[in-house]
């Protein structure tokens, strides 16, 4: 794991903003799967909050919670003190948008158009007046239009407007997912997993990015794989193992923490999710006699 946490030039802003995102005792179940297990989290106004943890923790799980993809098996969601309802559509026009693992643009959309599809929450006018095509229409058309340059402008794509969005660079389509997201206008923005596949160069573009953000007055929830990124980036960072959260704090106390270490490094650590239900499926092996010999071929092992 890496642990250099050098600042870049426009460090963190200190955390003194009001709770905006509470998640509490977030659990998600699939059949017998318990993939996130009772997880709480805050998100402040103005504040960055990282979220990592290995392969397969629950990080993306716990976003699709948030984001009303999935309805939790128990817990509450709540933005800005009003519980979220299910829905992604009706969280979005609460006021939380985000990005995902995988590149979801319409490719064959242009740049301009991809944004425009952003803003269909905050516009207000409804299929008669689209068909009629009348003033308030061609008014609201146009605001779309100028904000979704602004947005284009704000990363650095507006002389790309016009581009198809599947003939941009990856690290370009990348940028565009998050103008798309800020087109909904959001008090909170979800990142999951931005720097995915980008050189050195365009994930500290991308972090010159997200600070942007933040200065804009958007708090920001991020999945990230990058350790360097993470603890440059975020005011606080929560580490998610086996679907629980193991510890919760700034990127000096997280990156220092045993457990953490041990989480990432594959090693057994005291207190470990699963620990128990591991040992009792041991002691049944040994009683029944069925604990694999140590001697017996690789398929066997």
């Amino acid at each position: 794991m890496t642990t250099d946490t050098t600042t870049p030039e426009a460090g963190p802003a200190p955390t003194t903003g009001t709770p905006l995102l509470h998640a509490s005792g977030v659990t998600m179940r699939f059949g017998g799967l318990t993939a996130v297990r009772s997880v709480d989290l805050t998100v402040n106004t103005g504040e960055i909050v990282g979220l990592i943890g290995p392969n397969g923790a629950g990080k993306t799980t716990f976003f699709n919670c948030l984001t009303g993809l999935y309805v939790p098996t128990e817990g509450t969601v709540s933005y800005r003190g009003k519980v979220l309802p299910p829905k992604p559509h009706l969280v979005t026009q609460a006021g939380i948008a985000r990005t995902f693992q995988n590149i979801r643009l319409f490719a064959n959309m242009t740049v301009l158009e991809n944004v425009l599809v952003g803003r269909h929450t905050r516009t207000k006018e409804g299929l008669f007046s689209a068909l009629l095509r009348g003033p308030g229409f061609k008014r609201a058309e146009t605001a779309s239009r100028d904000r979704a340059m602004e947005l284009l402008a704000f990363i650095g794509l507006e002389s790309k407007a016009e581009h198809l969005a599947r003939n941009l660079p990856y690290g370009d389509q990348r940028k565009l997912e998050i103008a798309r997201a800020l087109a909904s206008d959001p008090g909170l923005l979800l990142l999951d997993e931005p720097t995915a596949g980008m050189n050195p160069q365009e994930t500290r573009t991308t972090e010159e990015l997200v600070f942007a953000i933040r200065d804009m007055g958007i708090a920001v929830l991020v999945i990230e794989h990058d350790m360097r990124f993470i603890f440059n980036l975020c005011d606080r960072v929560s580490v998610l193992v086996q679907g629980e959260k193991l510890v919760e704090g700034t990127s000096e106390v997280v990156q220092r923490d045993d457990r953490v270490i041990a989480a990432y490094l594959g090693e057994p650590f005291e207190g470990a999710p699963g620990d128990e239900e591991l040992a009792e499926v041991e002691a049944a092996e040994t009683a029944t006699g069925s604990t694999t010999s140590t001697t017996g071929t690789e398929g066997e092992r």
